[in-house]
């Protein structure tokens, strides 16, 4: 029997080095996979964070009115500074007694009738935004910690530190930070 070639010198030695080449680019397209995935998972670990709007938090927040966002003003994202107080936080009747509002950069509650608080809104256990104020509790959705109104202490989940409170204080119609 003959043995019948179908492909000459010429053809197989062209093909290899395209094969070559979906080889070497599939490998990059795994390796820069894997490293983005490598990113994103080292990202969840960390003790800081950036928001949605792409400054970075700590679970070590500094005090209300320490500093400005970039390009921004200092008002906690609400309103413009009142009068003799500092940056304006919320508006008095924004928010309910025994509830709370979560506005700008903060927990802004009314415990008892005309005593207001407010806190830190990022989570003292890993750093995520608090997002919901329901029957004198603050809850986190990560890991369901839960805080006090009226002191920011945990009280159920994992978080063992309590939410850093800003003093604040009425200012005609407005709550700012004292």
């Amino acid at each position: 029997m003959t043995d019948v070639q179908t492909k000459t010198d010429t053809e197989t030695s062209a093909e290899e080095p395209g094969r070559q080449t979906s080889s070497t680019r599939r490998v990059v397209l795994l390796g820069a996979g894997a490293a983005g995935a490598t990113a994103v998972l080292a990202a969840c670990g960390t003790s800081s964070s950036t928001n949605s709007n792409g400054s970075e938090f700590t679970n070590e927040p500094g005090p209300a009115g320490s500093a400005a966002a970039p390009g921004g003003s200092n008002d906690g994202g609400s309103g413009s500074n009142g009068g003799s107080g500092g940056a304006t936080l919320a508006a008095v009747g924004d928010v309910p007694e025994g509830g709370g509002v979560i506005q700008g950069d903060y927990v802004i509650t009314q415990p008892t009738a005309g005593q207001f608080k407010a806190f830190s809104k990022v989570c003292t256990h890993a750093g995520c935004d608090v997002n919901k104020i329901d029957g004198g509790q603050i809850s986190c959705p990560c890991h369901n910690s839960k805080f006090s109104i009226e002191t920011g202490e945990p009280t159920s989940g994992p978080a063992s530190k309590a939410l850093p409170e800003t003093k604040v204080k009425v200012d005609g119609d407005n709550i700012v930070a004292a």
